[in-house]
């Protein structure tokens, strides 16, 4: 069922029977020369589309926009910042939250919205409310880590070449990739890391002076195949849908005790 969808009465008639809200935080960004920029938005609307006849949460318009500060050099990139989205976020859940929305499902599809989602959750919780942060690819290693994979890697592009292989660009597959660290003893790990003696250390750089590509992870983009896409999307679909379904049986009264 969509928000979008439904006249006012309507819409009222849901929120006198149930309490669950399901909304998709995407970006607009890099993702490599290979893949759309729209990656982190078109991956989360697919599974809410593939579990849209198993749950009976009300599906809210995403919000297709994110924080995307380290990748903000790359053309096409629109970064709202941390501090602008926990704002829309908090607003549009606040207003949810005024219908009758007590439980809040954000299905996330970028790594640099998940402070400002959380901030968010913190504030509904002190309201009685609970909010789950689901980050499909997070979600994805767990239920089989041969799906790990960096940002614009083969993971992110199975997925794409799943959803629309056409959205690919297999003319750039190849395309130089390098990832720069900050010496010899200090090798890139990932997106805002390097490492040393194994250990990885949190050096916040933009992306733009790390790679020319966009795409950073051990993970090569020319592994990924549809194939691969379909099985690991179906399976987060699958999870997402059996969590929604636990999350609302949970008693909030009692989830949101013990506050000080």
């Amino acid at each position: 069922m969509r928000l979008a969808h439904l006249t006012w009465p309507q819409a009222e008639r849901y929120f006198a029977q149930h309490d669950t809200v399901l909304l998709a935080v995407g970006s607009v960004e890099s993702h490599g020369r290979h893949m759309p920029l729209g990656t982190d938005i078109l991956v989360p609307e697919h599974l809410i589309d593939q579990i849209e006849d198993k749950t009976d949460a009300l599906i809210c318009p995403s919000l297709a926009y994110g924080a995307t500060d380290y990748l903000s050099d790359f053309p096409g990139t629109i970064n709202l910042g941390s501090e602008l989205l926990y704002q829309v976020l908090s607003r549009v859940c606040s207003e949810l939250y005024r219908h009758g929305a007590r439980r809040f499902v954000v299905l996330n599809g970028h790594g640099g919205n998940r402070q400002s989602i959380e901030r968010v959750g913190f504030e509904l919780q002190r309201r009685g409310a609970l909010l789950a942060m689901l980050n499909w690819w997070l979600m994805a290693w767990d239920i089989d880590p041969a799906y790990r994979g960096g940002h614009g890697g083969a993971e992110e592009t199975a997925a794409i070449l799943a959803i629309d292989p056409a959205l690919v660009d297999r003319s750039e597959l190849g395309a130089e990739h390098g990832v720069r660290g900050l010496s010899p003893a200090l090798e890139a790990g990932g997106i805002r890391s390097v490492r040393f003696r194994g250990v990885e250390i949190d050096v916040p750089r933009v992306t733009a002076s790390i790679t020319k590509n966009g795409w950073i992870g051990p993970d090569h983009p020319e592994k990924a195949d549809a194939a691969w896409g379909r099985e690991m999307l179906d399976a987060t679909a699958q999870c997402i849908a059996g969590f929604i379904a636990e999350f609302q049986k949970v008693d909030l009264q009692d989830a949101c005790g013990l506050v000080l």
